[in-house]
């Protein structure tokens, strides 16, 4: 199987509830995180990598950053721009 697929493929016990609670969790962090004073780039950078070493621990460094090299594409392609006036 091709690593970027298996990557992408969730694990048996991941639902779409469990990822939009896992997003709840993060924003309420975020927020919370904002609240106390720490700047967003930081929290963004801190965020980025927990991500990425959890997918290294999880996957490996070959699987995990050829899933990175997807994400230049999609980051150019406006897939994380979101409209702020809606936040």
């Amino acid at each position: 199987m091709e690593t970027r697929q298996r990557l992408a493929r969730a694990p048996a016990g991941d639902t779409a509830e469990e990822k939009q609670a896992a997003l709840g969790y993060l924003a309420e962090a975020w927020a919370e995180a904002r609240l106390d004073g720490i700047d967003g780039d930081c929290l963004a950078q801190a965020c980025l990598f927990t991500a990425l070493a959890e997918l290294v621990s999880t996957y490996g460094e070959d699987a995990t950053s050829r899933y990175a090299e997807g994400l230049v594409v999609r980051i150019r392609n406006g897939e994380f721009s979101v409209d702020r006036r809606n936040q």
